[in-house]
């Protein structure tokens, strides 16, 4: 057993140096980067596409040449009180390091912890609640269901609008969309003079049955605008036109909430870009997995709550789709947290509905609902700032605290002193401390030594290495937990999937976590460590849109259900051309919750492409049986059929996704070191296996080409993050750069 994991060996060539933040993917830093023609010695000046992504602890940056296909990525700690700042700092620096023009940047696609975390630290504007007489306590009231059966004290989130900024107005709608009492016009300007002098800075309207009928709620969106033109306004038929009074309450309520944050920030945003020179358009990663124009995130900002995890989950499916995975599970594992979500043929699931800002943050039911499309995931308290700790009992354990990017682990050196995963992940020896972030950010040894002695080791009588171990193997069997539980709800079989693991902290664990799920392949994509970036230069334009009419198949008013898919193919037509995606170029797919009558929730439905008419119901049908037979594994005969929602996804064509496959390829092409020509030397680093430290080879990821192979133990270094390469394991570059880790020897 080798003494200290944390002893450096000798490199091969100059690589211990300190690094720049920017650089392009697949290089090895500034001094030895191969530098393409052109300007300065960067890229050539062409079109570029940028990605920036906010985290809890980093924020990402992607940029893409789209006239050439290089990518750059840069990486930097977020600043929690402005995160604009860190951004720019940020992107500051890429465009300095390449030589690029900022100028010359034409879209900028960004995604942003804002919104949730408006949520769950209640820093959202005041808000009030226009609603119908006799509803003022949609909010409090909620659902009978408990989250925790057995507790009799648990707490429930409290409504975003106290009770005193909720006034009920004179109006009633009826189910079937039938005016039963005209809008008291008084009623609501007495209503917002008073939310106004109170001092509500963005107003939610949501009328009783407005799904089925938004006359009231536009003509108080109306008198609002004229007598209020500084006030927010959501009004519910623009939110989530939905059936279900408390759910499309809490959502239209959510986006008043954070509508006055998202349009400052993005005012800010927007001139901070423009001040640097950045001329082009800003457009938002929406929760779905597409991007959607700043105007339309504007005024539904609710829809950005996901958006970071969404572009992580996105690119996760691209990457499989490049290494010829069709069905994986996408692992991001950053600073805060980890997420995982299933992707079948490519594709994400998605879902119409998720909770925010929960009191317990990883129980379901303990949040805010909102009726909101969102790629399906579970998020998991377990990130490298994960704080590890001993319980009442005595017992090691892991999260879901964090320490985030201030202090950060006790490692940063920025006064941090709780353990935390990335201190047990140094100590084992799989990070290198002159290495992180390319050496930018030297990591302290002694100080992660020292938090884990005193709070784990000492009153545990057991020497570092070991808990070190212990921690890594709990945050480990936490995200194992996780997956399982979220496999094993959607009907499938976990050991189908390939894992891909993307984030700084996901290429360290990935192959213990396939291994405790019993996958046999691992994926790990260059520049994994801000995989998520370019998970924004891939994503697709989106619209999803929704109406509501409900009514059995059997007694479906085809002609009226056609009209209605031809008004959305209209609307969505219309919003992606603003994005620049023609009309011939874009796919539609129709969907509906669908339920058997009597059944208290409904089942997501692909639907076959129209016209629709008397015909389709039979199509309708066994699309539904289908659905509802993957789920449950059974049917309800002589049930009928009922619909809910009628849905429609609207997508473009993705240029970033040929781009991005392009200038990977062409970098695997180019030729260079290859085998043990990428290994840089071997440091001590702790094994299970190997009854702990044992001499383990060192590669430069950089170095790595198309066909290259290697056993483990290993340890694969890159800038953003590290692959550890288990004992037994067996891996290989693909031609995109991928390095693709079997755990089964072939």
């Amino acid at each position: 057993m080798a003494s200290d994991p944390a002893k450096r060996v000798q490199r091969r060539d100059a690589n211990g140096s300190a690094l720049d933040t920017a650089r392009p993917i697949g290089s090895t830093g500034r001094h030895d980067r191969p530098r393409p023609q052109g300007m300065r010695g960067a890229m050539p000046r062409g079109r570029y596409r940028l990605g920036i992504d906010i985290g809890g602890t980093f924020t990402d940056l992607a940029l893409l040449d789209e006239r050439s296909g290089g990518l750059l990525v840069g990486k930097t700690l977020t600043t929690p009180d402005d995160p604009a700042e860190g951004a720019i700092a940020g992107l500051q620096r890429l465009l300095a390091e390449h030589g690029v023009d900022a100028a010359e940047v034409d879209w900028t696609v960004h995604a942003t912890t804002l919104m949730t975390n408006a949520l769950i630290e209640r820093k959202g504007a005041r808000t009030g609640l226009l609603t119908t007489k006799g509803f003022r306590d949609v909010l409090a009231i909620g659902r009978e269901l408990r989250y925790d059966l057995y507790d009799l004290f648990q707490e429930r989130p409290a409504p975003l609008v106290e009770r005193r900024d909720r006034q009920e107005v004179g109006e009633r709608i009826g189910a079937d969309g039938t005016v039963r009492r005209p809008l008291d016009t008084a009623d609501v300007r007495r209503a917002l003079d008073e939310l106004v002098a109170a001092g509500v800075e963005s107003v939610a309207i949501v009328f009783l049955h407005a799904y089925g009928n938004d006359a009231h709620e536009r003509q108080a969106e109306s008198i609002a605008a004229v007598e209020f033109p500084r006030l927010f306004v959501s009004p519910s038929y623009r939110v989530a036109p939905e059936i279900r009074e408390y759910e499309r309450t809490s959502t239209t309520v959510a986006n008043a909430y954070v509508q006055p944050l998202a349009a400052r920030y993005l005012a800010h945003l927007g001139e901070r870009l423009h001040e640097l020179g950045l001329t082009g358009t800003l457009y938002l990663m929406v929760s779905a997995g597409g991007i959607a124009s700043a105007t339309a995130a504007r005024e539904r900002p609710i829809a950005l709550t996901e958006s970071g995890p969404a572009a992580g989950a996105l690119v996760g499916g691209y990457y499989g789709t490049l290494a010829g995975e069709r069905n994986v599970l996408a692992f991001d594992m950053g600073g805060t947290t980890a997420k995982v979500c299933l992707v079948d043929d490519g594709r994400p699931l998605v879902s119409y509905g998720f909770e925010a800002g929960r009191v317990q943050r990883f129980k379901k039911g303990s949040g805010l609902p909102l009726r909101v499309p969102a790629i399906e995931l579970i998020e998991i308290g377990a990130g490298g700032g994960s704080i590890a700790r001993l319980d009442r009992l005595g017992l090691l354990k892991v999260g879901p605290d964090s320490a985030g990017a201030s202090p950060g682990p006790a490692a940063y050196g920025r006064g941090g002193r709780e353990p935390t995963v990335t201190d047990a992940d140094l100590l084992l020896g799989y990070l290198d401390p002159d290495y992180f972030l390319g050496g930018e950010m030297r990591l302290d040894v002694e100080a992660a030594r020292a938090a884990v002695a005193e709070r784990l080791a000492a009153p545990l009588g057991r020497d570092v290495a070991a808990v070190a171990w212990g921690v890594h193997d709990i945050v480990n069997e936490n995200m194992a937990s996780a997956a399982r539980i979220h496999v094993a709800e959607r009907g499938r079989d976990p050991r189908r999937y390939a894992l891909v693991a993307t984030g700084g902290a996901a290429p360290v664990h990935a192959c213990r976590v396939a291994r405790k799920l019993r996958l046999s392949r691992v994926l790990c994509p260059l520049g994994s460590g801000v995989a998520s970036t370019v998970g924004l230069l891939v994503a697709p334009p989106q619209v999803d849109l929704v109406h509501a009419y409900i009514a059995r198949l059997d007694e479906l008013d085809w002609e009226r259900l056609e009209a209605l898919y031809d008004a959305m193919r209209g609307e969505a037509a219309g919003l992606l051309g603003r994005l620049g995606v023609a009309p011939e170029a874009i796919t539609f797919e129709p969907l509906a919750d669908l339920r058997y009558v009597g059944q208290g929730f409904e089942v997501l439905t692909p639907l076959p492409a129209g016209p629709y008419g008397p015909a389709t119901r039979s199509a309708f049908t066994a699309a539904f049986e289908t659905a509802y037979r993957a789920l449950y594994q059974r049917l309800v005969p002589g049930a009928e059929i009922e619909g809910l929602h009628w849905r429609l996804r609207a997508s473009g064509p993705s240029s970033g996704a040929r781009q991005v496959s392009a200038a990977l390829r062409a970098r695997g092409e180019a030729g260079g070191a290859a085998g043990d020509g990428a290994r840089r030397g071997e440091r001590p680093v702790y094994f299970p296996e190997t009854d702990g430290f044992a001499a383990t080879p060192i590669y430069d990821r950089y170095r790595l080409r198309p066909g290259d192979r290697l056993r483990g133990p290993a340890i694969v270094e890159e800038r953003e993050s590290t692959v550890v390469v288990v004992p037994g394991a067996a891996a290989h570059v693909d031609p995109h750069l991928t390095l693709v880790i079997d755990l089964e020897e072939s």
